[in-house]
């Protein structure tokens, strides 16, 4: 008989019973929806008090495009936005830099400055919507641009939710989009948690991310570790920067991804559940509840989509759209079926929100909370997943020689997370490539002939001279003696210690753009130089 495998090598057997339960604490490892460990879920009742935040990622062209995107997600039923940012925005290069040809609005939303910004979301109510904004190292410029634009449209900024990603530590791991040397860009995120912890108390601070290590190639197991590991090294630089970790520990959220081993993918939501609860409780002493909660979004997995029989995508997304549910995901995005092939049109759009609307009142899965409970086998998977996890997380301890709660930043240095998540995704490729993991409609069941044609979302070739012609008359025409001293008070900030964030909102007030805030923190911190993982 076929040895079984899940997605991320872990055995499965022909059948499970009760004498994979034997011997467990039932009560105190899996315990009741809304009490520790949250291995069921952080809310008593979950969606039957309230459905999952359906958000719809989204960010194409210059503001004006992005922002007919949200009104049509808006009016088909999204009950949150969730923002793309261009790479230029990403890295903190303004459209009209040479770093920036080619790329604006190529793979989001191009945002140089507040005028940008409030152009995005002309005609939102920012105190009416939760926004998600996925960005690492200018998330402390998008932030101040975000409140900001709040305070210009009259909302008050003490009651904006939403979240920035400002997640720096796995740019380093696995995509790139990073500035600043990692002191320095940790200090920035720090920085975020303390200044936001009074100013827009309702905000997510961070969005710890395995999204993107999994993307990179991850296991599941894998995903679970480096993203505990990296929020644990967040959390203690906060508390090594003077913070109560009860402070800002109840703003701390997460951002996992979403594959189609349906089983395997709960567990995972389980464990990682389970597993961060102890880490605040035991591990570093917090007291309020609130403290101990994973919370976090998901995203059906980008890298899983297809460019051969395209629709086939939207099946396997609706699969991963059912285990974030089926997980407890507090929010969740679905991919557009068209993904593989260019960003979403508006039709793949609206099929995806609609994907999360059937499972949502349709499927009945929301009626009750974790409905996979008490299964032997996702139990059993479960606990194996916690355990492999633990195997990583200690080793990554095994990192911290000093002793002071870093051992994650010592593994990154050291290529150690580099190097295990480049090691899956090559046994992932050649399992591809031998027929072992089999991919429907591309290594197997190939359709002959063209299949089913898939019209494409285009961005006007002319958009970039537009939004390069917008920031050079913004230079013109601000006050530029108001716009010197905020950036000076950037760079003075920045060498000082004093919490930048002040002088970030500022600045972009004083109508500073994103490039230039970033560039004054580059000629103070410098830039990171990434070290070859062989």
């Amino acid at each position: 008989m076929k040895a079984e495998k899940t997605s991320s090598g872990i055995p499965v057997e022909v059948a499970y019973g009760p004498e994979s339960a034997a011997g467990r604490d039932f009560a105190a490892e899996v315990g009741a929806p809304g009490e520790f460990p949250y291995t069921r879920g952080i809310q008593p009742t979950m969606y039957r008090g309230r459905l999952w935040t359906m958000r719809q990622y989204a960010g194409m062209g210059d503001a004006e495009e992005s922002n007919k995107r949200y009104k049509f997600l808006l009016a088909n039923g999204t009950s949150g936005l969730s923002v793309a940012f261009d790479l230029p925005t990403q890295i903190g290069y303004d459209s009209d830099n040479t770093m920036a040809l080619g790329e604006v609005g190529k793979v989001g939303v191009a945002i140089d400055s507040i005028e940008d910004m409030t152009r995005l979301f002309d005609g939102i109510r920012l105190d009416s919507i939760s926004t998600s904004m996925t960005i690492n190292s200018t998330a402390s410029i998008l932030l101040a641009l975000y409140v900001a634009t709040a305070r210009r449209t009259g909302a008050e900024a003490k009651k904006l939710t939403g979240t920035i990603q400002n997640d720096i530590l796995k740019e380093y791991i696995a995509r790139g989009t990073y500035i600043y040397p990692v002191k320095h860009a940790m200090r920035l995120v720090t920085d975020i948690f303390a200044w936001a912890a009074e100013e827009v108390p309702e905000w997510n601070t961070i969005s710890i991310s395995g999204y993107h290590m999994r993307e990179a190639g991850s296991t599941a197991v894998q995903e679970v570790a480096f993203t505990l590991a990296d929020g644990m090294t967040y959390v203690q630089a906060a508390i090594d920067a003077g913070m109560d970790v009860d402070a800002f520990a109840p703003r701390l959220s997460f951002f996992f991804n979403a594959h189609s081993n349906l089983f395997e993918e709960v567990a995972k939501f389980r464990a990682a559940r389970r597993m961060w609860a102890r880490v605040m409780r035991e591990h570093f002493g917090a007291k309020n509840p609130k403290s101990w909660m994973l919370r976090f979004h998901t995203q059906t997995a980008g890298s899983t989509l297809t460019a051969m029989e395209p629709e086939n995508n939207i099946v396997r997304t609706t699969l991963q759209g059912l285990a974030g549910v089926l997980g407890g995901t507090q929010s969740l995005h679905t991919n557009g079926f068209d993904e593989a092939l260019a960003l979403p049109t508006e039709a793949a759009a609206r099929l995806a929100l609609r994907t999360q609307q059937v499972i949502g009142f349709e499927s009945g899965v929301a009626q009750t909370v974790d409905p996979l409970a008490g299964s032997y086998y996702v139990e059993a998977l479960t606990d194996e997943i916690e355990r492999r996890a633990q195997v990583y997380l200690d080793t990554i301890a095994g990192f911290d020689k000093a002793g002071k709660g870093m051992g994650m930043l010592r593994a990154i240095e050291q290529g150690y997370v580099q190097r295990e998540i480049q090691g899956a995704a090559y046994e992932y490729q050649r399992a591809v490539e031998t027929g072992d993991a089999v991919v429907v409609g591309v290594n197997q069941f190939v359709s002959d002939g063209d299949g089913v044609e898939v019209p494409i979302q285009r961005i006007d070739p002319e958009l970039e001279q537009r939004q390069v012609e917008r920031v050079r008359a913004l230079r013109v025409r601000r006050d530029a003696g108001r716009w010197e001293l905020s950036l000076k008070a950037v760079s003075d900030a920045a060498v000082s210690g004093e919490n930048l964030m002040p002088r970030i909102l500022k600045a972009v007030e004083s109508e500073a753009t994103v490039g230039e805030i970033a560039d004054r923190m580059r000629g103070v911190f410098g830039e990171y130089r990434e070290t070859v993982v062989v």
